[in-house]
């Protein structure tokens, strides 16, 4: 009945209100905002006197570097930049966001996140976060239950190289930081221990590191050359596959078809991602207050119990129904192994590594 006469109060808006209506322009990523979502939070502006209403750019978020240029054309109001974007090279986004008021009237869900996500570092600017959790994932291998007996599932990370799994596992072959993570752990670093070095320019340990023949190239090149299959934006079976790397929506759709596919649980944890809602620098006056209100939207319970049911991700908030596999799995949003910005030094030798890589197999 209320949103009834929600509608038929847009109605009887006079034609020249219509025009006047000024826009908001989202930029996001494929699947995260639907039509229902933008025809509710248009509902709610109206509803509460906004002289606003929201719309999704055309274009759909790729990586960093194409999601800086389409803010720095100005070309939306409010992003979803993957949390370790906002401070990647050199911070060059960071300086196109404005900090988010935490304690604004109009963002009344925000005290329903889970305090590990609101405070991460790379998000902050002068103890001010940039950004608001919304929801994300981690790089996950799924084991088939169908082939695989519980006993047979490998238990950490350096399993991948083992014999057994040769040709029967997946990599990310675009996100290729997530494989040098691994191995890295597989070799007993911190997953993002070339990072670290960068960090400290610390060139002759990161020669070192990355020698032509030394060990982590190597260890680099086995886990490609044992790979089964590589995919770019979503995960490929075929029926050589016993396990499979994801980022989860792919997995949810397999199991609701008869597969049996289960997160294997490293012992060393899951290298993991956080998408996030942020304001660009120009946002003023009652265009962010009307932000704020669009962001609480979708930081509230239906819309974050939606991307737990139907993307398979795990939300930001805590006050749902059900987390996903946050329930069987708490800690898999770990600050410790959030992948973080990198730098332009780290980010090249990486390219180098993966280019070697696809040379040799070549």
């Amino acid at each position: 009945m209320v949103r009834k006469l929600v509608l038929f109060s847009i109605l009887l808006l006079l034609p020249w209100q219509l025009f006047a209506m000024e826009k908001l322009r989202i930029f996001t990523w494929a699947g995260y905002v639907t039509a229902e979502n933008i025809t509710q939070v248009n509902e709610i502006l109206i509803s509460k006197g906004y002289n606003y209403q929201v719309e999704v750019i055309t274009t759909k978020a790729e990586d960093a570097d194409q999601m800086f240029a389409v803010i720095r054309n100005k070309q939306c109001d409010i992003t979803f930049l993957t949390l370790f974007f906002i401070k990647m090279h050199g911070e060059q986004i960071s300086r196109l966001l404005q900090p988010i008021d935490i304690n604004s009237p109009r963002l009344s869900n925000y005290k329903n996140l889970d305090p590990k996500l609101t405070q991460i570092a790379m998000g902050m600017q002068l103890g001010k976060p940039l950004y608001i959790p919304w929801g994300g994932g981690v790089y996950g291998f799924f084991v088939d239950t169908n082939k695989v007996k519980k006993e047979d599932i490998p238990t950490s990370v350096k399993d991948l190289w083992a014999a057994k799994w040769r040709n029967k596992f997946s990599l990310n072959q675009g996100q290729f930081w997530y494989n040098v993570g691994l191995t890295l752990q597989a070799l007993d670093f911190h997953p993002f221990y070339l990072e670290q070095l960068a960090q400290k320019n610390d060139r002759s340990a990161l020669k070192k590191l990355l020698a032509k023949q030394g060990v982590v190239l190597n260890k680099f090149k086995q886990l490609y050359n044992n790979a089964g299959g590589f995919w770019q934006s979503s995960t490929k079976f075929n029926e050589n596959l016993e396990i499979v790397s994801s980022w989860g929506p792919e997995i949810k759709r397999q199991n609701e078809h008869g597969g049996k596919w289960q997160l294997i649980n490293f012992k060393e944890g899951h290298l993991a991602w956080l998408d996030t809602i942020n304001f660009v620098r120009e946002l003023k006056g009652k265009k962010l207050a009307a932000a704020e209100v669009v962001a609480n939207y979708f930081i509230g319970k239906k819309v974050q119990q939606r991307i737990v049911d139907e993307l398979s991700m795990l939300p930001a908030s805590v006050n749902l129904d059900s987390r996903g596999l946050l329930d069987h799995y708490p800690n898999l949003f770990n600050a410790d192994l959030f992948v973080p910005p990198y730098s332009q030094l780290s980010y090249s030798l990486m390219q180098q590594m993966v280019e070697q890589v696809t040379d040799d197999r070549e």
